[in-house]
């Protein structure tokens, strides 16, 4: 088995070194924007409740420069490393355990990814179709259990994207979710500049004629605990500072993660070259930048303390047939369907079999068996959030900050030690280390105190 993946990703890395790529910069940096967003963006306005506005800003541009930084690392390597394929520069840097640090790595990444956009599926698909009926509660009929819609999304939208042979195609289909996803911000927008009948104040009047919504003594649902101060709800915060305060970077850094798709781009990109591939990747992060705090900021106007983990549910529940809302949950369906292919991409390209030409057989077992485990995850786990905040935590500081920095302290070989660069990736790298044990820790602790099969966990 060893030999074999070996030998697969040597043919690999030597076709995509050769072979010229046919995707435009346009479409380039739409891939790679749509592999930035992620679930996260309808979780950054309850981060930036428990931060304030100014030290959110601060830290989702130091986690932005750092994403940037160790893109300009991997891509240095690759040259350096003559491969385009992130296994392979793993094994030329510490031979096999360097590959499946990288493999392993990925697959993590990228499966924590695509289970939290098919949590989504679950959970709204159904609220869309009820809303549709005007159901004002479930009846009980097959097309409203999330299960059902998660695995016909899967094979009738996600399983034929993700046959297409090359990632240049899904171009068309990133536009599209990202329209959806700018969509999302403005009606987002226009909550915070006209404000909805019911918004910050009315769901204080709600809270305090229904009594506290969350008990801050029982066991919450998530790795973030957010418990409402009595006073001052509905008035911004410039700094704050809480027990929820840490899981900030954590979350960001999760957001910013577009490493495995990095290189596959690259490789298809037209007259490529580093510098190009450098200036589609700063574009995406900006473009991904502005996007993150507008919605963070616009959602946390809207809201103030009442925002919840998710946004939607904190619209939800002011409107629960609105027919703005029902367009903002269709466009974050959309845009979360469609990204799940461009993510599973580099887990497919890198599940092959040695000196045998393309196969669309080989190309649909190996998606569909993925999906089908994803599929499984989120129907049959009912703590994937644990397990995807483990994932997470681990895999997303392996990815941006760990392997970058240690694949190019050892293959790049036309520096010193002692240049400023070695020097600069080398506090990156022990960076790196300090934040995923500090990360791991801390949802260790979160477990221990609120065990995965307590109260509230699903």
């Amino acid at each position: 088995v060893i030999e074999i993946l070996k030998r697969c990703t040597e043919k690999i890395g030597i076709k995509q070194l050769l072979h010229p790529g046919h995707t435009s910069f346009g479409m380039s940096v739409f891939n790679l924007s749509n592999a930035i967003m992620g679930s996260g963006i309808l979780g950054l306005s309850f981060a930036m409740a428990n931060t304030g506005i100014i030290l959110f800003v601060i830290l989702l541009l130091g986690v932005a420069i750092l994403s940037l930084y160790s893109v300009h690392l991997l891509l240095v390597t690759a040259k350096e490393g003559g491969s385009l394929i992130y296994e392979k520069l793993g094994e030329r840097a510490f031979g096999w355990p360097g590959k499946m640090a990288a493999f392993g790595s990925i697959t993590l990444q990228n499966i924590g990814a695509m289970s939290s956009y098919l949590f989504i599926v679950k959970y709204e698909l159904p609220e869309v179709i009820r809303a549709f009926r005007g159901l004002e509660e479930d009846s009980g009929e097959w097309y409203l259990n999330g299960n059902y819609a998660v695995v016909l999304v899967s094979i009738g939208i996600i399983l034929p994207l993700s046959l297409l042979k090359n990632l240049g195609y899904l171009g068309y289909t990133s536009g599209f979710s990202l329209s959806c996803m700018v969509f999302f911000l403005g009606v987002v927008r226009l909550l915070t500049l006209f404000s909805y009948p019911l918004t910050c104040q009315s769901l204080a009047s709600i809270s305090a004629a229904n009594g506290p919504q969350l008990d801050p003594h029982a066991p919450v649902h998530s790795a973030v605990q957010f418990t409402p101060h009595p006073e001052d709800m509905c008035t911004p915060k410039y700094f704050v500072f809480n027990s929820q305060t840490v899981y900030t970077v954590p979350i960001l850094a999760f957001a910013f993660v577009c490493h495995p798709e990095v290189l596959p781009i690259y490789s298809e990109l037209k007259d490529r070259s580093r510098r190009k591939m450098q200036r589609v990747s700063n574009l995406s992060i900006l473009a991904m930048l502005v996007m993150y705090l507008l919605s963070a900021l616009f959602g946390y106007l809207t809201f103030y303390d009442h925002v919840e983990a998710e946004l939607l549910h904190t619209f939800t529940k002011v409107y629960k047939f609105d027919t703005m809302l029902l367009l903002v949950r269709l466009a974050v369906l959309t845009a979360v369907t469609l990204t799940v292919p461009i993510v599973l991409f580099p887990v497919i390209i890198t599940l092959c079999f040695a000196g045998k030409e393309f196969s669309w057989i080989r190309h649909f077992l190996i998606a569909a068996a993925i999906l089908a485990f994803n599929n499984l995850l989120v129907i049959f786990v009912p703590t994937i959030r644990d397990i995807f905040g483990f994932i997470g935590s681990s895999a997303a500081t392996m990815l941006i900050f760990i392997l970058p920095a240690a694949f190019y302290l050892r293959l790049v070989k036309s520096l010193p030690f002692r240049s400023p660069q070695k020097i600069s990736a080398t506090i990156f790298l022990v960076v790196g280390i300090f934040f995923m044990i500090g990360s791991l820790s801390l949802i260790i602790l979160d477990w221990i105190h609120n065990p995965p099969g307590s109260k509230g966990a699903h």
